[in-house]
């Protein structure tokens, strides 16, 4: 775990300032990362500050997640929607996988950490695409946190595409419309062997899921909070955990 990186490098790993029970921890949290250009703006900054700013909580916030036993991160790097952005906005975010993975794949490799990309390929540049799946490729035998970045990925499109799918697997008579249920539409999406979120969280105080998920998250808990991405610190992580532990998942029931 991301402990005995810190423990090489002589640094104490940073624990939550109240206690997490161990009991209850979210097996997979799921993050929009909100805020980064509102952040650049405040203080003046171009948009690309505040993108590469929030490259730096990406690192900071694994670890945390790491450290209390969480085993799936998903975090919405870039969705369907964000082409619309400026080209020289775009290109930025574009290039920030590969910066920051040749930063920190390493340490991910020496903490057991895996790589998982959730999203379209077709649309992302080589260059991209090619840090995304060396870091793939060389954490697959990896057995501790999944860290699965959503890139490119648009939750109408992938319903969309998955019943498409199926549709014309009915009409070729390779599937039967029976054989078609949640679990089976589960299967078909792009979180594939990912189970649902647990928890999710959004940054930057806007209280929408932005075509993030809708499938998996039906029955997943939500916290929001103002900070900024940029901000987001591991004890505002450790808050939401303590949120949702806070909270009795009933899933329809009493």
């Amino acid at each position: 775990m991301l402990q005995r990186l810190w423990a090489r490098l002589g640094k104490s790993s940073p624990q939550p300032a109240q206690p997490l029970s161990s009991d209850n921890v979210p097996q997979h949290v799921a993050i929009i990362m909100d805020g980064n250009g509102r952040w650049a703006k405040n203080r003046g900054l171009p948009r690309m500050a505040g993108h590469h700013s929030g490259m730096k909580a990406v690192k900071h916030i694994t670890m945390a997640a790491d450290r209390i036993g969480v085993k799936y991160l998903t975090l919405y790097a870039f969705s369907t929607e964000n082409w619309k952005r400026p080209k020289a906005e775009v290109d930025f975010l574009m290039k920030l996988p590969g910066q920051f993975l040749e930063i920190e794949l390493n340490d991910l490799i020496a903490n057991n950490v895996q790589v998982k990309m959730m999203g379209y390929k077709s649309d992302l540049p080589d260059y991209t695409l090619d840090a995304v799946e060396e870091a793939i490729k060389r954490t697959a035998n990896n057995t501790g946190l999944i860290l699965n970045f959503a890139l490119n990925y648009g939750s109408r499109k992938e319903m969309l595409e998955a019943i498409k799918d199926m549709a014309a697997e009915v009409q070729q008579g390779q599937l039967t419309c029976e054989a078609i249920d949640e679990d089976y539409m589960s299967s078909r999406l792009l979180s594939s062997g990912i189970p649902d979120p647990d928890l999710l969280i959004r940054t930057s105080g806007e209280l929408r899921l932005s075509n993030f998920m809708l499938w998996q998250l039906a029955y997943s808990e939500m916290w929001f909070t103002d900070v900024y991405w940029p901000e987001f610190t591991e004890e505002h992580f450790y808050e939401a955990i303590r949120e949702y532990q806070r909270r009795a998942r009933r899933y329809g029931g009493v």
